[in-house]
């Protein structure tokens, strides 16, 4: 059983200690927090302890699990990889690329595991298409929320993009040509609504919009493939998939008949919805982890792909300060 300590208990924190609770190959090891207020409350609502130094939790702990503002992501990261701890970080992986970058050459000096908390990866609608998705071409993504102070801290970008971001690049088997973008400050002192397009060398395009001041909540990615298309609600979990086939000698009563003319023969538009297997998203990254750990093998979301997405969304966010369409000089 993997001994886990967490960092941070907002409440996000406070999420993940109810996860861990329901996951047998971990066992719970106390919390830290710079509040020793809020620590007190949380140790005496969970029945574990709480401890007054993150020094004296690491001792006690196989894995580090930081889910605390993401200025202090770094240091709480590199002081566990240093102690050999295997370490699960929310996202953003960290505040800069700079220190993204240093933690990949820590945890592979250290030889220890390192994954990025993009909870969308374990969304249930999202995985309902795994096998469905073949060499998107465009990709189309409304990330909206209603103003929340709680995660002003960094962009939007960073808070709400970044997790398209990671989706994009997990789908799309292909380098980055060329970003644009561009972003308003509403009611904070960084961009509260941003949009960006993101050119792939293999032609395909992504185009990203994120707001935190919207009257709705929308968390929606539509997928436009060779005779797909293909639609994933992340809030409301569910998928769509709608595929242009050759027409059968009886076609699906409920499909739609495309005839093409000059003797091209007809194509066939089938409608499916594919199953949804429910899940608690943070509950299963946060399993994954532990069976990466106990299996010796990649964690799904690693270290290195926290540094992809970060680097992207770092970039998206210098593309709204400068003109410039030079991706190279913006690396």
């Amino acid at each position: 059983m993997l001994k886990i300590g967490v960092v941070g208990v907002g409440h996000l924190g406070k999420i993940h200690l109810k996860c861990i609770q329901q996951i047998a190959d971990y066992k719970l090891v106390g919390v830290f927090d710079l509040d020793e207020e809020v620590s007190k409350q949380v140790s005496e609502e969970f029945g574990i302890p709480a401890y007054s130094t993150f020094d004296e939790l690491l001792q006690d702990c196989d894995v580090i699990d930081i889910v605390t503002p993401t200025l202090s992501h770094f240091d709480y990261a590199r002081k566990a990889i240093i102690a050999s701890k295997q370490v699960f970080i929310e996202k953003p992986i960290t505040h800069t690329t700079k220190e993204a970058k240093s933690l990949m050459s820590l945890a592979s000096e250290a030889n220890v595991k390192v994954q990025i908390g993009h909870v969308e990866r374990f969304n249930p609608a999202f995985l309902s298409i795994q096998e469905e998705l073949n060499n998107p071409m465009f990709i189309e993504t409304h990330r909206l929320a209603e103003f929340n102070p709680r995660g002003t801290d960094v962009s939007v970008i960073h808070d709400l993009m970044i997790h398209d971001i990671d989706i994009v690049l997990s789908i799309v088997k292909s380098n980055v040509k060329r970003i644009s973008a561009n972003g308003v400050a509403v009611v904070s002192e960084t961009p509260d609504i941003a949009n960006a397009r993101i050119e792939f060398d293999n032609g395909c395009v992504a185009n990203l919009t994120s707001s935190r001041v919207s009257l709705i909540t929308m968390r929606k990615t539509r997928v436009f493939q060779k005779n797909a298309y293909l639609s994933i609600d992340f809030l409301k979990k569910k998928s769509e998939i709608l595929q242009l086939k050759e027409a059968s000698a009886q076609p699906d009563p409920y499909s739609v008949l495309i005839d093409l003319g000059n003797n091209k023969g007809k194509k066939e538009i089938t409608f499916s919805k594919p199953q949804i297997i429910e899940n608690n998203a943070i509950q299963e990254e946060l399993y994954s982890f532990a069976q990466a750990i106990n299996n010796n093998t990649t964690p799904k979301v690693t270290v290195e792909d926290g540094y992809n997405a970060l680097r992207i969304a770092s970039i998206i966010s210098e593309k709204m300060k400068f003109t410039s369409d030079d991706f190279s000089q913006s690396i």
